[in-house]
């Protein structure tokens, strides 16, 4: 794995964490953030043929 997809699918695990952590907070603005910003690192990693299916949690 090249350091442009590892960096890629640790940005897209912590996103998902903080989107996580935002939802359980009831946090309305921050889970839009976050969302928006995983939905941008899914198409980017789309983008480049990045399988990020199986890390989700």
């Amino acid at each position: 794995m090249d350091a442009f997809t590892a960096g890629l699918l640790q940005r897209i695990r912590a996103t998902e964490s903080d989107l996580t952590r935002a939802r359980e907070t009831g946090d309305d603005f921050l889970v839009d953030v976050e969302q928006s910003e995983l939905d941008d690192l899914h198409r980017l990693a789309a983008e480049h043929g990045v399988e990020v299916g199986a890390i989700r949690v």
